[in-house]
């Protein structure tokens, strides 16, 4: 069996048996998986129970599924490929890829040796040097390439990330509830890449306009030591209806210290006496306290973490993955089923 052949049956066969595991952990809610004494116990009892040990174990699950799923499909473009062109993919990758390879000079590898931390001379190493430079270039060829394939392609991917249930009863929203997307972030002020990924957010919502509804849960982490009274001062400007406008400022400007917040509330229009009083009264800490352990019972271990239509996904989305995922929501139907969700 050819090499390409070979590996496409592999992808195939682990794509299915991870696809089948995932569709086993998909099981409807209310289906009964065990039963003690007479107790019938249902896939949405051990969610409940077992949530933060779950969904981890589900999303790096959903990690490999989505890694052997890219493989499976770059190879069948690539196949595709090579049939329209009446080539072997080998052939097809020998004229549009290895063609295209430029093999560094000696000046060059030289350099690439001084960074090195070898005693070896440069005779020594320096058939290994040529070769990984000429694999580093060809892997940037080859994603090139099926960069190229993927946008002439129609290539929908509808393998999406685990399922969870968030409570929002404490959430601050943007946009419509019935929305047919939701996207909620637990995300702590002080954290770097929920700052970075605070841009990128506004931008999908901006974009889809009525289509995403956004809702944000405090997650502040035990190591920044001005999240939690960011978060206080953020709900304490809710309170005066400017909770978006503070929440914004606090990701632009990262000024967290109780004064900064102070100072921000007062260049917002706020009434500073009532904000000064709900900051060091501390009176929204139950709340943001009430969201953090929302946050430890889903199994969360760092921000941002965002479940967008109950499916989880892990770390700082960039614009590109978001929209993405929100295109995949509206795409595939499953909006309706999470819109009832939300009901």
């Amino acid at each position: 069996m050819p090499i390409s052949r070979a590996l496409l049956h592999a992808a195939i066969v682990f794509t299915m048996a991870v696809l089948c595991a995932a569709g086993a952990l998909a099981q409807n809610d209310t289906e009964i998986i065990a039963e003690v004494g007479g107790v019938k116990l249902t896939m949405a009892d051990l969610q409940q129970a077992e949530a933060s040990q779950l969904l981890q174990a589900r999303y790096q699950y959903y990690q490999a599924a989505s890694k052997a799923l890219d493989e499976l499909i770059n190879q069948k473009l690539l196949e595709q490929k090579a049939k329209q062109e009446h080539q072997t993919v080998d052939e097809l990758l020998d004229r549009d890829i290895k063609s295209q390879l430029k093999d560094p000079t000696e000046d060059q590898m030289k350099v690439y040796y001084e960074g090195l931390e070898t005693d070896q001379p440069y005779e020594a190493v320096r058939d290994k040097i040529l070769a990984k430079i000429r694999q580093v270039r060809t892997d940037r060829l080859r994603a090139a390439y099926l960069k190229t394939l993927r946008a002439q392609a129609d290539v929908h991917i509808l393998l999406s990330g685990p399922v969870a249930n968030v409570n929002l009863e404490n959430a601050n929203w943007a946009g419509l509830k019935d929305a047919p997307v939701l996207v909620v972030e637990f995300a702590d002020y002080e954290c770097p890449y929920c700052q970075r990924v605070a841009p990128d957010i506004k931008k999908v919502l901006d974009e889809f306009g009525s289509k995403v509804a956004f809702a944000y849960k405090d997650f502040p982490l035990p190591m920044h030591s001005h999240a939690e009274k960011a978060a206080e001062a953020a709900r304490c400007a809710g309170k005066q209806g400017k909770f978006w406008q503070f929440h914004d400022e606090l990701f632009r400007t990262k000024e967290l210290d109780v004064d900064q917040l102070k100072g921000q509330a007062h260049f917002l229009g706020l009434n500073s006496a009532e904000f000064d009083q709900c900051l060091d009264s501390s009176e929204m800490a139950g709340v943001v306290a009430q969201d953090r352990a929302e946050g430890v019972r889903l199994g969360l271990t760092g921000t941002p973490s965002f479940f967008i239509n109950r499916h989880y996904f892990s770390g700082a989305l960039d614009y590109a993955a978001l929209r993405l995922i929100v295109d995949q929501q509206l795409s595939s139907g499953i909006e309706k089923t999470q819109m009832a969700a939300r009901k």
